[in-house]
């Protein structure tokens, strides 16, 4: 297969004006163009401090960056040979766009056989990987959490709807999850629900919870007149236990703050007390990553608080979240889909760069799943004109 470059198939949503707020093509492209732009940033600083990403780069980062080891990058960490920087994707953005593909397949709802009968295969279909610089199965570069997917249900043939336990608990389920708040535009309780299906193959425990929230909170975003406010409402209205906790301690924190600079060891400190993996990412402590209801992943929260410490923009919740270190690709993967489904304009040039450099259309999964979004919302109104008429007639309200 040869690898694909940027294209533009069909013309991008026409940008919105003050008079006219984003429509659902729009905040489904922003969501998934912001998402994809958020993992790229990410990506080279991923699992170092603040500090050190500002002494590695002379100061915060306040765009693409180059590998964190520079020429080395094929070397420095064999066990992860990726080629982190310049603009290249990473796994979140691999499965977030496998995900859409799978809707593209399904063309409704989703639910963990879904994933068995779908995603697993796409895991084990060639494509072009940025990281590799190669065409490769994405199998080869997904994390080892989310590997587990395809040991459980292709080879292990596990009930789909159960295979996640025992996998270490962390944000694998919840990276990807943008698609089905999209899909469930302005209904986060739907778009909860069938996260938590669709993340039941991966995980379970707090990393399932997240998966679930993040769904909502996008979902919530998506919502005519939605704000940041709005969708932290949004998302602890439907959280529950440790997770719930983590965001509503984090947030209260980030609601004193404006700025991510004066804000990033305080939102650290809130979500500590919530967080497995401890202080040196790098090397999680023995209790790291197991399932408990009174923890929570620290990726979730940390989006949310950064996206409140933005404001809801884009370039600023998205370098809120970068600079922040630990799993900022993740970070800036969820904070950059609200922040666009909330209708931010993602900066163009971060876009075209990414794209450009991953040999990806960015905006294709986004027009394919605006298309699916509309087909669900059909089914889903048909569905429900059965189900009144179906209750009317057995209550005798006709």
């Amino acid at each position: 297969m040869t690898p694909t470059t940027a294209t533009a198939a069909e013309p991008a949503p026409a940008p919105s004006t003050p008079q006219s707020p984003p429509g659902l093509g729009e905040r489904i492209t922003r969501a998934l163009v912001g998402a994809a732009v958020g993992d790229a940033l990410g990506g080279p600083v991923e699992g170092w401090t603040p500090e050190q990403i500002t002494e590695r780069h002379g100061g915060r980062v306040t765009g693409i960056v180059g590998p964190w080891h520079g020429e080395n990058w094929r070397t420095a960490r064999p066990i992860a040979p990726y080629h982190k920087g310049d603009g290249h994707v990473t796994d979140d953005t691999l499965m977030t766009h496998a995900l859409v593909r799978v809707y593209d397949r399904v063309r409704d709802h989703l639910d963990a056989y879904a994933v068995a009968d779908h995603l697993v295969p796409d895991l084990l279909s060639p494509r072009w990987i940025p990281e590799l610089e190669a065409e490769a199965l994405p199998l080869q570069r997904i994390f080892l959490a989310e590997k587990w997917i395809v040991a459980r249900l292709h080879y292990g043939h596990v009930d789909p709807r159960e295979a996640g336990a025992g996998n270490i608990v962390n944000c694998g389920a919840a990276m990807y999850m943008a698609p089905v708040g999209l899909v469930n535009a302005g209904h986060p309780e739907a778009a909860y629900a069938e996260a938590l299906e669709i993340a039941a193959p991966h995980q379970s425990s707090y990393g399932r919870e997240a998966a679930g929230v993040f769904a909502a909170a996008v979902a919530a975003a998506c919502h005519p007149g939605a704000t940041p406010d709005a969708v932290i409402d949004a998302a602890l209205a439907l959280a529950k236990d440790g997770t719930r906790s983590a965001i509503e301690e984090v947030c209260e924190v980030a609601s004193h703050h404006d700025d991510f600079e004066a804000a990033l060891a305080p939102l650290r400190a809130a979500v500590e007390p919530f967080d497995t993996v401890g202080p040196d990412y790098r090397s999680p402590s023995l209790g790291a990553r197991r399932p408990s209801r009174l923890h929570a992943i620290e990726e979730l929260p940390i989006a949310l608080g950064m996206l409140l410490v933005g404001g809801g923009d884009y370039r600023r919740t998205v370098l809120g979240s970068v600079n922040y270190g630990r799993d900022c690709d993740s970070i800036a993967t969820m904070s950059g889909a609200i922040a666009g489904a909330l209708g931010s304009e993602v900066p163009a040039d971060w876009a075209a760069t990414v794209a450009e450099a991953s040999r990806l259309d960015l905006h294709a999964p986004a027009r394919t799943l605006a298309r699916v979004a509309r087909e669900v919302f059909a089914r889903d109104l048909e569905r429900r004109r059965s189900h009144e008429e179906a209750f009317a007639a057995l209550a005798g309200t006709r």
